[in-house]
């Protein structure tokens, strides 16, 4: 038995459980944080980090406003990031170009109402906009780039005393007196004086019995990995729920999928053809640029990407910060806020019940 001299215990080592410990440390919390694999390596490190809804008209007020408070925090963050780990989280308001059937009436009553700029283009550079297409370039779209991210994040981690534990799952909580006692693993049990399940795809698996109708799934995701000449591409482009996400190295991502294929994370040649000819006819350029790199991660999918940053409904000591579908990234500084504070019994910078355990 570790003993009992936590003040909280994080499992799920993914952006959203290092940030949330990194928080809870900062408010004078002893941490320690445990993932079942290696450190950031699903969804995190899979995804391609725009900062941003995809298209955010598209989504309710309820997203919309944890998804603004992520983008408000992400400047301060990645600042802080960078002089605290030495690691640049390469955070860049690159801009994104937006193409699709969408109504432009909607899309520009929406960006004036929230104060995002934009403007509605019919041609842009080398990027053809077919006739029956909407286009509206959107400048302060930011990205960052995740594995960096991830990186930056658990640097910090260290130097300021939190203990991460990679390929060290939880089995399941010794549940006593309407609390967790303890979380039992394979090197025995961990005792906090509260726990976080950040787990991603997995906490419902996590959670086991005390999921309570959680509802959250996994939903593949295949992403292709170009490397092309810096500056080929400067922004984001999406186009008809894809997109194309320029690093300052050079490399371009083209994603992605969006699959039913429970906990499976293989790569397919449907999904590659399927990218190469997304990429292709979006960016012709890239026809001179190498593919390097083919993945797929997990995404933790929920109805209406609304994530659950919440207490549990009958364990006190026991909280929840996933869900997040496609949007962990950019949602993760305004997630992990919520948490702390919901934690440590603090007044909510946002209204909290939107984020609450959602039974059936």
């Amino acid at each position: 038995m570790i003993p009992h001299n936590l003040d909280a215990l994080v499992v799920g080592a993914g952006i959203n459980g290092l940030l949330s410990a990194l928080n809870l440390a900062r408010q004078g919390l002893k941490v320690r944080v445990l993932d079942q694999g290696d450190i950031a390596r699903e969804s995190t490190w899979a995804g391609a980090g725009i900062l941003s809804p995809l298209l955010p008209w598209n989504y309710g007020e309820v997203v919309n406003t944890l998804s603004e408070r992520g983008r408000a925090l992400w400047p301060e963050l990645a600042h802080w990031l960078l002089q605290e780990s030495g690691i640049d989280p390469e955070y860049q308001a690159c801009g994104m170009l937006a193409m699709g059937d969408f109504d432009m009436d909607l899309a520009k009553a929406w960006c004036e109402r929230h104060g995002w700029p934009c403007g509605e283009v019919s041609a842009w550079g080398e990027i053809t906009v077919p006739p029956h297409m909407s286009a509206l370039w959107l400048p302060e779209v930011a990205q960052a780039r995740n594995p960096r991210v991830a990186q930056a994040l658990l640097a910090v981690g260290v130097q300021m005393g939190i203990q991460v534990s990679a390929n060290l799952g939880v089995t399941d909580f010794h549940i006593g007196n309407g609390r967790i006692e303890s979380a039992r693993t394979p090197d025995g049990e961990i005792r906090a004086d509260r726990y976080v399940v950040a787990g991603g795809a997995w906490s419902g698996k996590l959670l086991g019995e005390q999921a309570l109708g959680l509802d959250i799934r996994p939903v593949r995701g295949q992403i292709l990995l170009f490397k092309a000449t810096p500056g080929l591409l400067t922004h984001i482009v999406y186009r008809e729920g894809r997109y194309l996400v320029p690093r300052l190295d050079g490399h371009i991502l083209a994603g992605s999928t969006l699959e039913e294929a429970g906990f499976d994370k293989s790569c397919t040649d449907e999904a590659r053809e399927s990218l190469m000819s997304f990429a292709l006819e979006a960016f012709p350029p890239l026809r001179e640029a190498q593919v390097v790199r083919h993945w797929s991660g997990l995404r933790p999918g929920s109805p209406g990407n609304l994530p659950t940053v919440s207490r549990h409904p009958s364990l006190e000591n026991l909280f929840v910060n996933s869900g997040h579908f496609r949007y962990g990234v950019t949602m993760a500084p305004a997630s992990a806020e919520l948490l702390t504070e919901l934690m440590l019994d603090q007044p909510t910078t946002l209204e909290a019940r939107p984020y609450a355990w959602r039974r059936p």
